[in-house]
């Protein structure tokens, strides 16, 4: 089984690296090459979630060089139970981007570049879920920002290059950031083994243990958009095209909520930044939902409650216990499905109307009655109304800071409902404008021009950007794949909530393997301890 492990990393890789070679040309085959590796990604992420779940922590060395010198590659619960939620999302926006480069006639850009790209940060997002060092975590960090540079710059256009330098710049900082807590890391302990450093770190000085976790724990709330370091992200992501845009919201601040989950629990249990973290989900919970209250663009509006929920897992992880614990890795698997389905019907509300300002929107309930349902279906599933998994994973979390008990956790319980509540008013208002108001006069009207290859109507909207930056096709007719992968995210939500219930134990599971630790560092280490 061990086998395994490797092939959600390598395999993108591969196939990144044959599309290039095949250049602009074969598009139908660049699409099948794309769709069946991440097809195979979910299916292997889905073994080894199996796998780790009945029998342990797997691990795999690279190059055959065993602890503590090889590269390890650790599939335990999270990192599998990561994996399987990652690939599901990128395999629906996959299927979604390609639709969308050939709704717009966009015949060789897209394929040629922007998907190498899109595997080549999948790559980095799967070796970021292994990672079992340090510095292999922070080559997968360069691996998936260098993928998502491409991305969020593609097409050229002036706001993509303006929102792309702001994200280049702080991926550089926070790069630099990071091999200086390694370096520090490995300058105390003579190692970057995750393993190894625990139980390294329980026989360091208190003052050097503080000094490396608020190091790292720095890096980590950079790229996961924590307070007070989330100012960039509501500038950066909506200007990206609508896949990309779906995949970075849900997926990659995930990435940096994951890298705090695996230090907090595995290198510094119950070490004394709980205090700190619990002001900084504070922090996040309300300074995000008031900045979506506050917003009258559907795609500003989302990536503004985007921060705020991030509160939410940064809530679990402060309170060090199980059940937080759990609550925490609930809320990420629910928030991912969730936050990328809402961006993929934002995208199609764009290719309907050719807006997402609120102030040009309304009447989409009788225009699209179906693109009304699969919006207001997950923002109420955000919001947390009963008996959805948002509620759920709210539930866990709010139990958890009542068993608590300490003025702060109870504080938390209080911001994490009023926040809920304002997530409601802001999603609600949202869907009210969009859908069910009167149509200002100034919404976009048909004009007649038949693109080649189109059998119906169309025009290109002014200032909202395709794949390659040009204006995108908006049309009453939305092609079926755009439709079916938006569709197919909502409904893998919806299953969180029927599938309440085993997701719930493979969470609290979860999280008593992290919390006890000796199983993961049982399983690298073994008989070199």
């Amino acid at each position: 089984m061990e086998v395994l492990i490797p092939v959600p990393v390598v395999l993108p890789l591969l196939a990144a690296g044959l599309k290039l070679a095949i250049g602009g040309r074969l598009r139908g085959l660049q699409s099948l090459i794309s769709v069946v590796t991440l097809t195979t990604v979910l299916v292997v992420s889905s073994v080894l979630l199996v796998a780790a779940d009945t029998g342990g922590p797997l691990v795999t060395y690279a190059g055959g060089w065993g602890a503590p010198i090889g590269i390890a590659l650790v599939a335990d619960r999270l990192s599998t139970l990561m994996l399987v939620v990652s690939s599901a999302v990128t395999l629906c926006v996959m299927v979604y981007s390609i639709s969308q480069a050939y709704a717009d006639q966009e015949r060789t850009a897209p394929l040629s570049i922007f998907h190498p790209a899109y595997l080549i940060m999948v790559a980095g997002v799967s070796d970021a879920f292994l990672a079992g060092d340090l510095f292999n975590l922070f080559v997968a960090f360069e691996m998936l920002l260098s993928g998502s540079y491409v991305l969020l710059t593609f097409g050229g256009t002036e706001s993509r290059i303006r929102a792309g330098a702001t994200y280049v710049v702080i991926g550089l900082a926070s790069s630099m950031l990071f091999l200086v807590g390694i370096a520090v890391a490995y300058g105390a302990t003579g190692t970057v083994s995750t393993a190894q450093l625990a139980e390294r770190f329980s026989v360091l000085p208190e003052h050097v243990k503080l000094l490396v976790e608020l190091l790292l724990l720095l890096v980590f709330v950079v790229k996961a958009a924590i307070f007070p370091m989330s100012a960039w992200l509501p500038d950066s992501y909506p200007t990206a095209p609508a896949p990309a845009t779906a995949l970075f919201a849900g997926l990659l601040t995930k990435v940096g909520i994951y890298s705090i989950i695996r230090l907090e629990a595995l290198l510094f249990p119950g070490g004394p930044v709980s205090g700190l973290l619990m002001w900084a989900a504070l922090l996040t919970m309300l300074v995000g939902v008031f900045g979506a209250v506050a917003q009258t663009d559907i795609k500003r509006m989302l990536s503004f409650t985007l921060v705020s929920h991030i509160g939410y897992m940064v809530f679990g992880v402060a309170l060090s216990s199980v059940l937080g614990m759990a609550g925490a890795v609930f809320y990420v698997v629910h928030h991912i499905t969730v936050q990328t389905s809402l961006f993929l019907v934002t995208g199609l509300i764009e290719r309907r109307t050719g807006t997402t300002s609120l102030d040009r929107l309304g009447g989409l309930m009788r225009l699209a009655p179906l693109i009304a349902v699969l919006f207001f279906v997950p923002a109420m599933n955000l919001a947390g109304i009963p008996p959805m998994s948002g509620f759920l994973g709210k539930l866990t979390l709010i139990q958890a800071g009542v068993a608590d008990g300490s003025p702060m956790a109870i504080t938390l319980v209080v911001g994490s409902l009023v926040t809920s509540l304002l997530t409601l008013y802001a999603v609600a208002t949202t869907w009210n404008k969009a859908f069910w108001r009167t149509p200002p006069p100034g919404m976009i009207k048909k004009v007649g021009t038949v693109l080649e290859g189109e059998e119906t109507p169309v025009i290109r909207a002014t200032g909202t950007e395709g794949i390659t930056g040009r204006a995108i096709v908006t049309s009453s007719t939305i092609p079926l794949p755009l439709l079916g992968s938006a569709m197919a995210l909502v409904a893998l939500a919806l299953s969180f909530t029927v599938l309440a219930g085993p997701l719930s134990a493979l969470a609290e599971r979860t999280a008593g393997e992290l919390m006890a630790r000796e199983p993961y560092i049982s399983a690298v280490l073994g008989g070199e301890r």
